[in-house]
């Protein structure tokens, strides 16, 4: 929601000060109507449609908390500002009871107070709007924005601002910290009309990679019984995600170069050139940089890429939003698992800040989804998480050191399986294997 689509409705029998408040708000963007009479206000509600009414409290005849009720029947999600003199503050407390946002005392001494009290409701409303269009499309079954983005609002203000672009977005991030759930908000939030279409390059091998993301014709190799299209024109207006894209293999990138260029591509098989709308977002966990300068990634494929990059926060740099977090998973996983967990053990909170998370976000979901699975009463049971470390040692200690004993311990439960190792951190195969041989790991 732009500011100029953010309606404000301003009634005040005072004009000067009518004529103040429209000023003030006009200026700052947003769409603005004011009205002296408050029955005059109220026949345009429907065809003006606000999102917010500023009310002077008291007005002859019909007052301020009058036509917050009235209004209220008509729709209950319009915000309410009351104004109100100082010497009746005690009334404007009585009106945030009964249903007002905020007030403001009058006169107005600073326009900065009521630009603050606008923008906070503002803002909730905007939040508001972008969940309701994450939960009417595909995605309904992602948790609040304010959930996914704890402790990284910054990324959230890149997302909005990059979602309406058509520009090429690249994400960086550890394992398991939300890439994809990322590259799919800022799809629904984008307005495309066409699909959301993922492709992890590193799942698959890189000579059937070609084909998945350029498709073939009948008979362009052994065993294309049948025409198949591609991801790059299954994913025409809408989304395309290549996660793990450093992955790719060198002599990929120059045909994927070719379609970031000029949009354009030919099925294996083919010389037909067939035109693609496809937004691109690609995701990693490596540093392309440092690819590039060890001839494992093109240059100008890099560019091309790094139009508009987001970087992810480990869970390990978002500490104080963790339990939070896991409350929010111990609710959505026991609802879905037919539980009634109600309770987290005391010092579970307190162990999660601890914990080094190198499966992040992932591994937190799969620790608390087994705890729910195990738990035989209404507090969650976490028997199989090992905290490596406690107490200000947690806190302040070397992640390596951490993440290292983290990955032994996996290892050491799962008998030295690294698949089942992997799993236990929510980890991918590749990216413990990685780890394993940065730290010198034996088993």
């Amino acid at each position: 929601m732009h500011k100029e689509n953010f309606r404000i409705l301003v009634v005040d029998d005072e004009k000067s000060f009518l004529l103040l408040l429209t000023k003030i708000l006009q200026v700052a963007g947003y769409t603005v109507k004011g009205f002296a009479d408050p029955e005059n206000a109220l026949q345009n509600i429907d065809s003006f449609v606000p999102n917010l009414i500023i009310t002077d409290l008291k007005m002859p005849g019909m007052d301020g908390i009058a036509l917050m009720e009235e209004v209220k029947k008509r729709n209950a999600e319009i915000d309410f500002i009351m104004v109100t003199a100082f010497a009746t503050v005690d009334t404007a407390v009585e009106a945030m009871k009964r249903g007002a946002t905020d007030y403001i005392a009058k006169p107005l001494r600073e326009p900065e107070q009521l630009r603050i009290a606008v923008a906070k409701i503002y803002e909730k409303q905007k939040l508001v709007t972008e969940n309701r269009l994450l939960k009417s499309g595909p995605l309904q079954d992602l948790p609040p924005l304010e959930i996914i983005f704890s402790g990284m609002e910054n990324v959230l203000g890149e997302v909005k601002d990059a979602a309406p672009a058509n520009a090429t977005i690249i994400i960086y991030g550890e394992t398991g910290t939300g890439k994809s759930l990322i590259a799919k908000i800022i799809h629904s939030l984008s307005g495309r009309s066409g699909p959301f279409v993922d492709i992890n390059c590193a799942a698959i091998p890189g000579n059937l990679l070609e084909s998945e993301l350029f498709g073939y014709e009948r008979g362009a190799f052994t065993g294309a019984v049948s025409q198949k299209k591609g991801k790059f024109e299954l994913a025409d207006e809408g989304t395309l995600f290549l996660d793990e894209v450093a992955e790719m293999s060198t002599a990929l990138q120059v045909k994927f170069l070719k379609v970031l260029q000029d949009k354009t591509f030919e099925r294996l098989g083919s010389l037909n050139t067939i035109k693609t709308n496809a937004r691109i977002i690609a995701a990693t966990n490596r540093n392309l940089k440092e690819l590039v300068a060890e001839n494992k990634f093109r240059e100008d494929l890099y560019y091309r890429l790094n139009v508009f990059p987001i970087s992810l926060p480990p869970l390990r740099e978002r500490k104080g939003h963790i339990p939070a977090i896991a409350a929010y998973l111990v609710r959505t996983v026991s609802a879905r698992l037919g539980k009634e967990i109600k309770t987290m053990p005391d010092d579970l909170p307190g162990k999660l800040v601890r914990y080094p998370w190198p499966g992040n976000i992932r591994e937190l979901e799969n620790i608390i989804e087994r705890g729910v699975i195990t738990s035989k009463g209404q507090q969650l049971a976490v028997p199989d998480l090992e905290f490596p470390v406690s107490g200000a040692q947690g806190v302040q200690g070397d992640l390596k050191t951490i993440e290292r004993i983290a990955i032994e311990n996996a290892l050491k439960k799962a008998s030295g399986n690294r698949k089942n190792a992997a799993e236990t951190l929510g980890i991918s195969l590749r990216a413990l294997q990685y780890k394993i041989k940065e730290y010198g790991i034996q088993g």
